[in-house]
């Protein structure tokens, strides 16, 4: 079991900068993918970015330029910086892992969400 502790968050005005992060802990195994998204109220959670174990990273037209995924594999802890925050990235974020085992099983956790609301 894997459990995703996120952080971060909150209102800035647009133009603004915030950094979420997401800590994982539990088993973790050498094929995972790991990555943030997004979710309006009536609408479909989206992909942010995401980046996998080796290192590729996979951006959303609507971030790339303004967004950075990063990850320390050290602390097992994901982040999002956020720059020129635009009253349509608020949404409430979420950090989302997918990892394979050797024996080709599927495992997916998902973070308790966090809001981040931009002002106009």
């Amino acid at each position: 079991q894997v459990q995703l502790v996120q952080s971060g968050g909150g209102l800035v005005q647009a133009g603004g900068s915030l950094r979420l992060s997401c800590v994982a802990s539990g088993t973790i195994f050498s094929t995972w993918i790991m990555g943030w998204y997004r979710q309006t109220p009536g609408k479909l959670r989206a992909l942010v970015a995401d980046i996998s174990h080796e290192n590729k990273t996979n951006y959303a037209d609507s971030v790339k330029g303004r967004f950075t995924i990063s990850r320390d594999n050290v602390k097992n802890t994901l982040y999002l910086q956020m720059n020129d925050l635009k009253p349509e990235d608020t949404a409430v974020y979420y950090c989302n892992l997918d990892q394979e085992n050797s024996d080709r099983e599927y495992f997916g956790s998902w973070g308790q969400g966090t809001q981040v609301t931009v002002s106009s």
